[in-house]
């Protein structure tokens, strides 16, 4: 389907003027314009990430120093080189 030419879209514009009267047409222009906009912002907002809730993340707990256990060595432990 080819596209309208000049004489073509002089035609339809004069029959949406005669259909909807020229005070109509700013208000259809603008109607048209913010679905427009809306369906883009929606575009996007489908296409990002969804944010991350920063509460669920828990930190992990630090170890005390001073909880450290003491090994002691024994006899057999230690091995004689000849």
């Amino acid at each position: 389907m080819a596209m309208p030419s000049g004489s073509e879209l002089l035609l339809i514009f004069g029959i949406v003027v005669l259909l909807f009267g020229a005070k109509k047409i700013p208000d259809l222009a603008k109607g048209l314009g913010q679905g427009i906009r809306s369906f883009k912002k929606e575009m996007k907002d489908d296409e990002a990430p969804p944010p991350t809730q920063a509460s669920s993340v828990e930190t992990p707990k630090q170890v005390e120093s001073s909880t450290a256990t003491i090994v002691e060595s024994t006899p057999h432990d230690h091995v004689k080189q000849a």
